[in-house]
């Protein structure tokens, strides 16, 4: 499918090269935050003063160096803020994409041979000749005008065969499509997330000098690092999905180490655990909000993960509905064409 040429890889690849090309404008912001830093460093060191000196205390100095520490924060905001943060959630992203490579690794070595069992199975059976276009051109060829019958019938039930075969990787293809887009849109949202929360970081802190808006400070810190957990999270979820389908591979081999197994090349365990993760991934902001409490950024994806689960249902509904009915087609398109063949091959 042409779609399915995208490579999603690349994509996530723009968006982490697009955060750190949008990082040079929280300089731009650093002149106007010093500003409003500057104005609420006076009135809050002012007020204190006056006071303490109008109930004669002594004036505690140490609460006064708050809006000089954030002025410095602000000063060097993507030297201090962004960089040390950063740096000390790297090796979490770091681990978690290390397991998932991993296991992903695992999967592929898996899915191989299974597909080398399952062609083992089909040579077992005497039908090799099913899944193997040259052994099938040979057995054609081999067999004579006498044959027209059992020429007949092979050429039926591979091509029943291919049209099962292609049906089931195009519901697969796109299923794997609409998981990869899930995926690539919660990354889209968290780059988004992150890009406004460093560009108007220093903002955020010119606030929190001002009496009544020093909350700003820490639920800043707390909403950027939740946003920056998206990826680790969603990665562990990638993981455990694969560790689950290495489960299955597993087991499948297993069954086809049977002599007496015959496979079905059915994919439907795969679509629905697809399912799961397109559902699965939208509710990633609210796992990483269990991490780090951040009051706002669950309610602002409630609306994401309401649309991620209707979509999967109506996705998962239509799909159903469009497999029974190409299925139907498809098996009395075949029924007929062969029930012609064997007319005509009669009537010879």
């Amino acid at each position: 499918m042409v779609l399915l040429a995208i490579d999603f890889e690349n994509l996530h690849q723009l968006l982490r090269n697009l955060y750190q090309e949008m990082m040079p404008l929280c300089a731009d912001m650093v002149g106007v935050a010093k500003g409003l830093a500057g104005f609420g460093a006076l009135f809050y060191v002012a007020y204190r003063v006056w006071q303490a000196l109008a109930r004669a205390e002594p004036i505690d100095v140490f609460p006064l160096l708050r809006p000089f520490a954030i002025g410095l924060c602000i000063m060097f905001f993507p030297t201090i803020v962004l960089g040390t943060i950063n740096a000390v959630m790297s090796p979490v992203v770091k681990g978690t994409h290390t397991i998932l490579e991993s296991q992903i690794t695992d999967v592929h070595d898996l899915q191989k041979q299974k597909e080398q069992l399952e062609y083992d199975a089909r040579v077992r059976e005497g039908k090799a000749w099913l899944v193997n276009d040259e052994v099938y051109d040979q057995k054609m060829k081999d067999l004579g005008i006498l044959d027209a019958t059992e020429k007949l019938g092979m050429w039926v039930e591979r091509g029943f065969y291919d049209m099962k075969m292609w049906f089931r990787q195009l519901i697969r293809d796109f299923f794997e499509l609409l998981f990869n887009a899930a995926s690539l849109t919660v990354d889209t949202l968290r780059t988004f997330f992150l890009v406004v929360l460093s560009v108007l970081g220093p903002v955020a802190f010119a606030f929190s000098v001002y009496d009544g808006f020093q909350s700003t400070l820490t639920g800043w810190l707390s909403r950027y690092i939740s946003v920056y957990l998206w990826l680790p999270v969603a990665d562990l979820f990638s993981a455990v999905l694969s560790k689950i389908q290495a489960l299955m591979l597993k087991t499948d081999i297993a069954l086809l180490q049977d002599p007496s197994y015959v496979p079905d090349g059915s994919d439907g365990v795969h679509i629905i655990f697809l399912i799961i993760g397109i559902i699965g991934y939208f509710s990633i902001p609210t796992v990483a909000n269990w991490i780090i409490q951040s009051g706002g950024m669950g309610s602002s994806m409630k609306g994401v993960n309401s649309m991620g689960n209707k979509g999967a249902a109506m996705v998962g509904g239509a799909a159903g509905a469009a497999a029974g009915n190409m299925a139907g087609r498809a098996g009395g398109a075949v029924k007929n064409v062969a029930g012609r063949l064997l007319n005509r091959s009669k009537s010879e």
